[in-house]
This record gives structure tokens, sequence and C-alpha cells, in this order.
């Protein structure tokens, strides 16, 4: 049987900039707030700390992969295995270091033309997140973070640069990553930049009042004004631009059939992933979230030119994250999942990654066939993959089995979803190249199809090395393009 793929389909990888480039304060960068995040690891949550105190902590996303200085050799790796099209982010603070300054930092616009020319030379398509929880510490302290509305125009600002700078070499553009995570307590930092959260504890998970509460919903109505601002901008700038919202899909079932659970979900799916969605493809705040906003009591500033902002600012597709699913329940007494609990509970019928992810290929088909009856827009996947523990051997083989059962299963549904009629444009799997765990800081928790040699504490060579789904990812671009559909 033939496969469905489409001939222009796009088949990548992705990373972000804070998790994998390093050279933190080089050539005139200045801090993002994950500069100032500590290791960690399953057990222990990183630790936000006031000041960086490198005698005393170390911070692995200062040194991330190195990326910055071995960008030719890894995009020569990712040219060798296929890849169409390349998802990164661009450091907000390489090209204005406080954010609010008057001129960009010609240094930091320099090393995404080289970027960007050497994806070209291999025929690769950059596709290039502005925000990826990587906003200028300075913004955060100076004004407050998102609930700030001048940030709006600190992100325009940003935002042209990047568009009339690099016009010609990129043409997929997405402008906040994961913008959903703002609508949860624990995006309050690492996605608004809402000190006031901290008040909790320096861990990047926390708990949150009814201020915090209003004031998240403020940041992100702020991101929801700057973003459809920008995807004007990227069109005014160049016709050929194609922009994107990106959300964290937090795919969940009933827990039971009992009708509750049934309901309790469809509220969970609407306020977790299709909220951000709606304002951002159909240019309004839905229905639904007025009954919302009124029984927990949240109020935030939206003006009637915002309004007409969001009408105006439409994204052309649809991005999501898909690792893992969950399960949803109207009764408070279940017990929460471990790994990843923003998926809610543990679903009995999946296996489970070592760290607690539930692994659910059926429900991203499940999930693609869902945005798309909703939208009507094209789809990408742009992040999606597992995180395990792999080992080196003497040889420099890196022997993977389970992320090539992972992907595979996950491709095969993508394939299902696409016969079914969805219209998917692409898949990049997360953390094409091992880099630093978001989450927890470690480098021990390892995504890509490429290994690089080094250890929770920064220690190691920083080599690369290919492991066995680099060749088995390999294969697969060049065997499902060979019999591709027209």
């Amino acid at each position: 049987m033939l496969n469905s793929f489409p001939k222009d389909f796009l088949w990548g990888g992705a990373t972000a900039a804070h998790q994998c480039e390093g050279a933190w304060d080089e050539d005139g960068k200045g801090p993002c707030c994950h500069d100032y995040f500590t290791e960690g690891s399953k057990d222990s949550p990183r630790i936000i700390t006031d000041e960086i105190d490198e005698g005393r902590y170390y911070y692995p996303n200062h040194d991330g992969i190195d990326f910055y200085h071995r960008y030719k050799e890894d995009i020569k790796l990712f040219a060798e295995a296929g890849f169409k099209v390349f998802r990164m982010s661009i450091a907000w603070t390489r090209i204005y270091p406080d954010g609010d300054e008057e001129r960009p930092n010609e240094k930091g616009l320099a090393f995404y033309h080289s970027v960007f020319d050497e994806l070209r030379k291999y025929g690769i398509e950059p596709l290039v997140t502005l925000s990826h929880f990587e906003m200028p510490d300075h913004l955060i302290k100076a004004y407050g973070g998102w609930k700030n509305r001048e940030l709006i125009d600190f992100f325009l600002k940003f935002a042209k640069t990047c568009f009339q700078e690099y016009k010609g070499k990129v043409r997929y553009w997405l402008t906040f990553n994961e913008i959903n995570v703002l609508a949860m307590p624990h995006g309050a930092y690492i996605s608004g930049g809402l000190e006031e959260s901290l008040r909790y504890g320096k861990k990047v998970n926390f708990t949150e009042d009814d201020e915090i509460r209003n004031l998240r919903f403020q940041a992100l109505h702020h991101q929801f004004v700057a973003s459809a601002l920008a995807v004007k901008e990227a069109h005014q700038i160049d016709s050929e631009n194609k922009v994107g919202c990106m959300i964290a899909a937090m795919m969940s079932y009933p827990y039971t059939c009992d009708p509750g659970d049934v309901f309790a979900n469809q509220q969970n799916m609407f306020i977790s992933n299709h909220f951000c969605e709606d304002v951002m493809i159909k240019g309004e705040y839905p229905f639904y979230m007025n009954r919302y906003f009124q029984e927990n009591d949240i109020k935030f500033d939206i003006s009637e030119e915002d309004r007409q902002i969001l009408k105006e600012g439409t994204v052309d597709m649809l991005t999501f994250s898909y690792y893992s699913s969950g399960c949803f329940s109207a009764r408070r007494e279940d017990i929460q999942q471990t790994g990843n609990q923003m998926l809610g509970l543990n679903n009995p019928y999946l296996p489970k990654s070592e760290w607690g992810w539930s692994m659910d290929p059926t429900g991203l088909r499940f999930l693609l066939n869902d945005l798309y009856e909703r939208y009507h827009i094209p789809l990408m996947i742009v992040e999606n993959g597992l995180g395990a523990k792999d080992v080196l051997e003497a040889d420099d083989s890196v022997h993977d089995p389970y992320r090539i059962e992972y992907l595979s299963q996950h491709i095969k549904a993508m394939k299902e979803a696409i016969k079914d009629g969805v219209d998917l444009i692409g898949y990049t799997i997360w953390g094409c190249i091992d880099l630093v765990s978001a989450s927890t800081g470690e480098m021990k928790k390892r995504y890509g199809i490429i290994y690089v040699d080094k250890d929770d504490h920064g220690n190691g060579t920083f080599e690369r090395y290919l492991k066995d789904s680099y060749y088995w990812y390999k294969k697969v671009i060049v065997t499902l393009q060979q019999f591709r559909t027209t």
C-alpha cells in the first residue's frame, strides 16, 4: 500500500535556543529567564535564583550543547538525515539583550544569518519560533513581565526586526511556543515572566492565588495581541510568510464513562487546548470562557481595539507539541498521575516512559482529526519524541530501539490521519539532537537521534554520535518520499 504523505511534506527536527545554543553571555547576548534556572532531576525540581551564582549552582542552559559554535556540524548531520525543515528559535536576548533597546545587537543578527544560510545551503527550510520561553530577564525585573502592556511593543519591535532582517531566508514563523501553558499555573513565570508567582518558592512548579491567576490571563491576553500584530506585520513585510500559533497539546480522555467525567474532560479540553487555538485562529474569545472567567472571578483588561486586532491577526496554520495523553475526572479524590501532571490522571491502558509519560500514538490520530475538523487549516506537529536514558557504547554506537518504536508508532498514526483527510504538512521530532531538558535541566533525559557527550553536570567532550534512531529516521524519510502521493 502506498503511503499517504504528500510530496512536499516537511520532515525534520526541532530545538529551542535556550536548550541548545549555549554561549549565554557571548557576543552581546543578554540573560534570558532560563539562564537563572539551576540543574534539577526527575525527583528534584529546578530552582530559579535571584542572581546568577556559578560558584554555588550549575546552570545547564549556559553552555547548552554548544550549538552556537557547532551549528555547521549539526546542520550537516541534519541534512545527511534528510531533513526538509528545522524548527529552531531565535533567542530574543541575542537580538535585543535587554528587550527594550533602540537598536538590535548586530552580532546576534549576524549569527542567525549564518545559521539560515547554512540551512539553505542544504535545502532545509527554517521554521522559526520568535518566543520559546526565552524572554529577556530585564523585561521581567524592570517591567514585570507580560502583565505589562508595554511588552507588546517590545515584542513587536523584535518580531519586525526578524521579519525584515531575514526576509527571503525564513518563510515559516511561529509567534509564541506553547502559548496555552500561560493559561495554567506553572506557566506564570516561564511563559509570562510573572515574578509574583515566585513568592511561593523558587521552584519551577508552584501554586497560586487569585491575584496570580488574574495576572496570568492579563499576560496571556497581551501575548494574544502581540501575536496578532506580529502576524499582520509578517504578512505585510513578505506575502510569502506563513505564521502559525503553537500549542502544547493537552490530549485527555474521560477517566470513566460516567457522564460527569465525560463533561469534565470536554471542559478541560476547552480550557487547556481550544481556548488559545480559538483566539488565534478564529480571532475572538470563545463563548465557553465567559462562564469560566465569571466562576473563577478572573478579571483583566481587554479593549474593543484589542478585539479588532485579534480578528485581523489570525494565523495561517496550527502547530503543536504532542508527547503523551492523560485522563480527566470530575472527582477530586482521584489520584494524580506521576510524570507530566499537566495531562491529568493515569490511563491504565497505556504504557509509560521512565519519566511517567504515557505513550499514546492513537491519541495523536484522534487529536489530528479533532483539530482539523474544528479549524480546517494546515496542521504541523512540531514536537514529538521520547525522553529516555541512552548509553554510548565503547564503539561509539547508541542503541535506542525504544525511541524507534515510539516514533514509528506516531508516524503510523500520522499516516492514518492523513488518510482520514487531515491536512498535515510537517513533522519535526523534538530534540533531534540531545539538549538540556526544559523541565528537569538534565541531559540524561535524552530525546535526540544524535547523542551529545555531556552529562547532567556539564562534563563531557560535547562530541556528537549517531544513534540507531538516526539511521532509522533517515531511512523513513527516504522511503516515504519514494512512495509519496501527488
